[in-house]
């Protein structure tokens, strides 16, 4: 289902609780509404739905992978950008790292490693900044 996008700062400076597998409809709620917003939009959070969980869903080209309490486990090549954010109108300066490996959950409850570098890589990271409460 197509939620609305949360535009409340307030709201979105709160970190997210841990997601468990029976949160799989907020991710999957999270893809629709990502793939609604797909001209303006590679990323998302679950806070950006106005559900405070620890779930974020990115866009791989065409793929949409959700997921579950992401975590950046190795970072590497730091580099320094701009970012824009749905919720919020302009761009700002932000610090990335050209090369990650994210350790989460994935739909069927299988724990997850993945190496990321460059756009994918800055994607997540940017979503999992806002998992943790944080706004670029």
């Amino acid at each position: 289902m197509i939620r609305p996008i949360n535009k409340d700062q307030v709201s979105l400076q709160q970190a997210s609780v841990p997601a468990t597998l029976s949160d799989s409809s907020i991710a999957n709620d999270l893809i629709d509404t990502l793939k609604a917003h797909d001209h303006e939009c590679v990323g998302m959070a679950a806070n950006m739905i106005n559900i405070h969980k620890q779930i974020i869903a990115v866009s791989f080209g065409p793929a949409k992978i959700a997921m579950l309490n992401p975590k950046i486990i190795s970072k590497k090549t730091p580099y320094e950008t701009s970012e824009g954010f749905l919720s919020l109108s302009g761009q700002r300066p932000v610090k990335r790292y050209q090369q990650i490996v994210v350790k989460f959950m994935d739909l069927q409850g299988k724990n997850q490693t993945l190496p990321l570098e460059g756009f994918p890589a800055q994607i997540v990271q940017h979503e999992i900044d806002h998992c943790n409460g944080i706004l670029i």
